[in-house]
């Protein structure tokens, strides 16, 4: 998918968010045709990802809601009575995020996620990039040389919510050998014509049942992805255009000036951190990661077991033992220290004591992910049944 990369700016619009890293896999491209509306010339699977890769809009705004239910009620409740009902962390679990784009190329590009009482921006303006947040009245201002992106010069954004493009970039890293892709058809989305690509993990130990792209019959972008958990009929995580106009916004829309009383913070990225441009960059990055996670399992720190869809990440991490003595220790700490004392313990609570000839510990069941605590300090997590999980300790 290089030709994805080669447009960075649409990826970078709303950075990735957790709720994302539950598709992973992969699928081979099929040759079923989708059976479109009169109105909609036919198009194959194969043919939809084409145009996914040409898609090149000149300019386009909208407003998107993510909305996710991963079948942790318990948890999300602990969340949102820490939060007062209103944190995007609780949003993530069982809730909405509601944002606006505006996309103007590749340097001019502006995203605003929408809070009860607040508003955090991330806005692309040439060589400046400004990272707001509203509420605290505070944000930082960056200087980033031609060609890098706003995700490279700005990473610390990265965790804010997420666009179609980009739930639709991790779901196409899927396709490879272990899943099925097919479409069902047309679609409408955001009151335009839409066809809908199909991926399918074929492992059966996978918790994901399919994704479905909802992509624009003309402009070619994602509209809607919708990830469904297995032998369900609604989506556990949606991210969809709920408008969207394809003309190029004003220049007035990435202007941004500073309040009165605002405190912002200087920064500036070096010339050389660009090594030839966004593409070269960004491989850079991969490269970097890469390392990172070699070096990590070279020290026994952190391993992945299996591929594909069905890939589990095994960490080390503290026991169970240690993980309550530091709750109580963050409970003598002050107001701010018992409230998260209190919340980690309630979310340990919510666990399910488990054990086998792997050992024991604690588990985390949700609709798409399993986590999986055991006494002996280790963190396994994927997109899988608890069984994978137990299979993947076992294999110390």
């Amino acid at each position: 998918m290089s030709a994805l990369r080669s447009r960075p700016a649409l990826r970078w619009l709303v950075p990735s968010a957790a709720a994302v890293l539950v598709i992973g896999g992969g699928a081979a491209a099929g040759t079923i045709v989708a059976n479109a509306d009169p109105a909609l010339p036919d198009r194959s699977a194969a043919q939809l990802l084409v145009d996914l890769q040409s898609a090149d809009p000149s300019g386009f705004s909208g407003t998107v809601v993510q909305s996710a239910d991963l079948g942790l009620p318990g948890i999300a409740g602990l969340l949102g009575n820490a939060t007062g009902g209103s944190g995007n962390l609780t949003s993530l679990i069982a809730g909405s995020n509601t944002a606006r784009l505006w996309y103007a190329g590749e340097e001019k590009m502006r995203f605003s996620l929408l809070g009860t009482n607040s508003e955090t921006d991330v806005i692309r303006n040439g060589s400046d990039v400004w990272i707001w947040e509203s509420k605290e009245n505070t944000g930082t201002h960056l200087k980033v040389p031609a060609g890098m992106t706003g995700k490279e010069a700005a990473p610390e954004a990265s965790a804010s919510a997420l666009t179609p493009q980009q739930a639709a970039d991790a779901a196409l890293a899927a396709i490879d050998g272990t899943t099925k892709v097919e479409t069902t058809g047309a679609a409408e989305v955001a009151g335009r014509d839409a066809y809908e690509l199909v991926i399918s993990p074929r492992d059966t130990e996978s918790l994901v049942g399919q994704v479905r792209l909802a992509i624009d019959a003309k402009e070619h972008i994602p509209l809607r992805v919708d990830v469904y958990a297995k032998n369900t009929t609604k989506p556990a995580i949606r991210v969809a255009f709920e408008q969207i106009t394809f003309t190029v916004p004003d220049d007035q829309q990435f202007a941004f000036n500073p309040p009165p009383g605002a405190k912002v913070t200087e920064q500036s990225v070096p010339e050389d951190a660009v090594k030839g441009g966004g593409e070269e960059a960004h491989k850079a990055a991969e490269e970097a990661h890469k390392a990172a996670r070699e070096a990590s399992a070279d020290k026994g720190d952190f391993k992945v077991v299996g591929e594909g869809w069905t890939s589990v990440a095994v960490a080390k991490g503290p026991n169970l033992d240690e993980l309550t003595k530091l709750t109580d220790e963050a409970g003598k700490q002050g107001a701010e220290g018992a409230d998260a004392s209190k919340l980690a313990e309630g979310v340990l609570g919510t666990l399910q004591p488990v054990s086998g000839a792997w050992g024991s510990g604690k588990l985390l069941s949700g609709s798409l992910f399993t986590v999986l605590l055991t006494d002996d300090g280790r963190i396994l997590a994927g997109a899988v049944t608890p069984e994978a999980l137990y299979k993947a300790a076992a294999a110390k």
